[in-house]
């Protein structure tokens, strides 16, 4: 094992308030039950698991499935109350965790104001926004607040993925046999495939044309982006003549890639190819990865020295200000 220091981005909670509002687990469901006990303990268990694979740090964000199914008034305050809770959760381990803001989207003007307080008064790193608002992406002008407030603060959003809007599900995940579905809608594709689309629809807006020093972190190996980066750009770059730059330009000076729940070599070293060393992270996706997955992925990646000490904590502690 390779002693370095070890910060991950893409490590989970929830809160009992959470649970209670947006009822995202069935607790007939062994599965969900145990992931449940592991969402909520924000103590000693999770120290040791990350002790266990020499986790020094982990950057925690609220796991913020369920809130379509919430009031705005109602998620206001449920994140809150979590942000809060989160808060308190590292002041009581200042040097294991540190916070990502949750932000209820339906009120974007009360949920950029929750920002701002997060990280003036709460501490907090960034943000963690999760995937379509009541089907309407983040390219939506109606948004604006929540990308004023991310450049004002000089703080990153990270864009994190969320089940699909129902339509969406009905169209193309139903159907098929049991839960096949369900979690292909998910982590099974569905999930990586609709924020890379986010992130093409961010730039292809002009987004970062308004917002030049904007910084937006992705999961997942980059969402299949850094894949078919150059093909999106052989085909957008024809018509998108409204921006002041190229696509690749804004995707390698705007955006972060960590290498949450992807523990294989082929996608790192795509990524690695298409952005560099310099704007990888790594990260595990605890606890729906185990934190010794994670650092078994890390220990066996084919990099130099220099760049894995960016890759494992650098580069982390420079984009968050850590």
């Amino acid at each position: 094992m390779v002693f370095m220091r070890i910060i991950t981005l893409e490590e989970h909670f929830v809160t009992p308030e959470f649970l209670k509002a947006t009822a995202i687990f069935l607790p007939d469901n062994p599965y969900l039950k145990e992931l449940q006990s592991k969402l909520v303990d924000l103590g000693e268990p999770r120290i040791a698991a990350m002790d266990a694979a020499g986790i020094d740090l982990q950057v925690l964000s609220l796991a913020a499935m369920g809130f379509d199914k919430l009031d705005s008034s109602t998620a206001t305050a449920v994140v809150h109350e979590a942000n809060d809770q989160l808060a308190e959760a590292v002041r009581h381990y200042p040097n294991r965790y540190a916070g990502f803001a949750s932000l209820a989207l339906r009120d974007p003007q009360t949920a950029a104001k929750e920002f701002e307080r997060c990280v003036r008064s709460l501490g907090f790193k960034g943000a963690m926004v999760n995937g379509t608002t009541d089907g309407a992406f983040l390219d939506d002008p109606k948004f604006t607040p929540l990308f004023e407030a991310a450049q004002s603060l000089d703080i990153p959003i990270y864009l994190h993925p969320a089940p699909p809007p129902a339509t969406v599900q009905e169209v193309y995940y139903s159907n098929l046999p049991e839960a096949c579905g369900e979690l292909l809608a998910r982590a099974g594709w569905g999930w990586h495939v609709e924020t890379g689309l986010h992130c093409l629809r961010l730039i292809l807006s002009g987004l970062f044309d308004r917002f030049p020093r904007l910084k937006i972190i992705i999961g997942h190996m980059g969402e299949e982006l850094p894949y078919s980066l150059a093909r999106a750009t052989a085909v957008l770059g024809r018509v998108a003549k409204h921006l002041q730059r190229s696509i690749p330009e804004y995707f390698h000076e705007h955006f972060y890639i960590t290498t949450s729940g992807y523990f294989t070599t082929p996608p790192f070293l795509c990524a690695l190819q298409v952005v560099g060393a310099d704007r990888l992270m790594f990260s595990i996706d605890y606890p729906f990865s185990t934190t010794l997955q994670g650092r078994e992925f890390l220990n066996r990646l084919p990099v130099s020295p220099d760049d894995l000490e960016k890759i494992a904590h650098r580069n982390a502690e420079r984009l968050l200000q850590l």
